[in-house]
């Protein structure tokens, strides 16, 4: 589990990619604190850690993996947000994020906004009825705040700090962005999918 706080911005040092999918080497200042098997999230997507070395740990991607997220585009030297999975009694300074993307949208503008850059975002229209004013979603990995609901998705503001200490800072007009909806709206719509009509669930 994460919390879309990013903890810092990697570099992709090495892709190698075959028709079974990629391997990663990501350069990460808190590579040696991983062990085989802990999870990070790259971009917002949970990978599992195959390798580490000074510096860097390596990861597998798998085929369906790189079709429904970004990270199919990397390439050497592509800078990536990058969490560690949550620990105990570390804060929940974002919201509850499981790396599991939905989909990808694009931006479709940028705005200056005062401090703030505001981010409009298209979003697939089976996806759309997850999104609520002032809710939560994980954009490549980032935790923000939905500013405002449009017709085809979203906006939301960042504030220099987010800019600066994530990839977003540098992303443009027509990028695609990885994309997590608050996991509870799936939950409800689940449950309320089960109910009868005397209001009872059939689980």
């Amino acid at each position: 589990m994460f919390t879309g706080i990013v903890k810092e911005l990697g570099t992709v040092a090495l892709v190698e990619r075959s028709d079974d999918g990629a391997r990663f080497e990501i350069g990460a200042s808190f590579a040696d604190d991983l062990a085989t098997g802990d999870s990070v999230a790259v971009n917002g997507v949970c990978l599992t850690v195959t390798n580490r070395q000074d510096g860097a740990f390596n990861a597998d991607v798998m085929n369906q993996s790189l079709g429904l997220t970004s990270l199919g585009s990397l390439q050497q030297g592509s800078r990536v947000n990058l969490e560690p999975a949550l620990r105990a009694g570390d804060p929940l300074g974002g919201h509850i994020v499981q790396g599991h993307v939905d989909c990808t949208g694009e931006v479709t503008a940028l705005t200056a906004d005062g401090i703030a850059i505001r981010f409009a975002i298209s979003v697939p229209e089976r996806y759309r009825r997850y999104l609520v004013e002032h809710g939560s979603v994980t954009v490549d990995g980032v935790s923000l705040t939905v500013a405002l609901l449009s017709d085809d998705g979203f906006e939301v503001s960042l504030i220099p700090e987010t800019l600066e200490r994530t990839t977003l800072g540098s992303t443009q007009k027509g990028d695609k962005v990885n994309l997590e909806f608050d996991v509870i709206a799936r939950y409800v719509e689940r449950l309320l999918g089960l109910r009868d009509p005397e209001g009872t669930t059939d689980a």
